[in-house]
């Protein structure tokens, strides 16, 4: 392993300090086909939203293979994102504790974490942001395909396609604005974004920013 060894049964960095698995290379592979085609589709999507962002076309190979590839590249980060839920959906689930730490949430921006309640593999606005990107999937989906003129727009009335395209529009800008949050955060708390690449973080960084999760890895290790 690159970044790390296994040394009796446990991970260690190079330098020899334990770590824990945070994210599988399934998992991490999951992700980033879901964050690739997200590129692609918000790129390609402003492309064909205003004219003054028409150029963002020529990443694709002009207008035409714009509106070919945005709906196939749709298809792809849906059902990507689907096994996503599939895998994570159960840590997701909102627990006690998690309304107590939404309202202590200037502790949360001053990263006083030692005052917060102990968090598991996933804090409060982790799971809220799971569940808008949910719904801004399924609506995106829905939408979508009602506006595809390829194969389906011909099946609907001109208004329920024009309300398709409104929530298209409502929905990805609603992603978009969710995605900017999630890296926002992935670079704030330092480790994130290694996690997602390696797969591991430290014992010191679980400690911190997930204790109740590190200490249910724990057990299950020693068990």
């Amino acid at each position: 392993m690159s970044h790390s060894d296994l040394h009796d049964g446990k991970l260690r960095d190079k330098d020899g300090n334990p770590l824990i698995q945070r994210y599988d290379p399934n998992e991490r592979t999951n992700h980033w086909v879901t964050a690739i085609t997200f590129v692609m589709l918000a790129l390609s999507g402003l492309a064909m939203f205003h004219p003054s962002m028409a150029w963002l076309a020529n990443l694709f190979g002009g207008g035409q293979w714009t509106r070919i590839l945005h709906p196939f590249a749709g298809l792809v980060m849906f059902v990507s994102f689907a096994i996503l839920v599939v895998r994570f959906w159960h840590h997701n689930k909102f627990e006690d504790g998690d309304k107590q730490w939404l309202k202590q949430m200037d502790d949360v921006l001053n990263n006083r974490e030692e005052k917060l309640p102990k968090i598991g593999k996933y804090n409060a606005g982790q799971k809220i942001l799971f569940f808008v990107l949910l719904a801004c999937m399924v609506g995106l989906l829905l939408s979508g395909i009602v506006i595809w003129r390829a194969y389906f727009a011909f099946y609907f009335p001109i208004p329920v396609i024009r309300a398709a395209a409104l929530l298209h529009a409502v929905c990805a800008f609603g992603i978009i604005c969710s995605i900017i949050v999630h890296i926002y955060a992935a670079l704030w708390v330092k480790g994130s974004i290694g996690a997602m690449v390696r797969g591991t973080v430290t014992y010191g960084w679980a400690r911190k920013h997930h204790p109740k999760w590190f200490e249910a890895v724990i057990r299950n290790t020693k068990d």
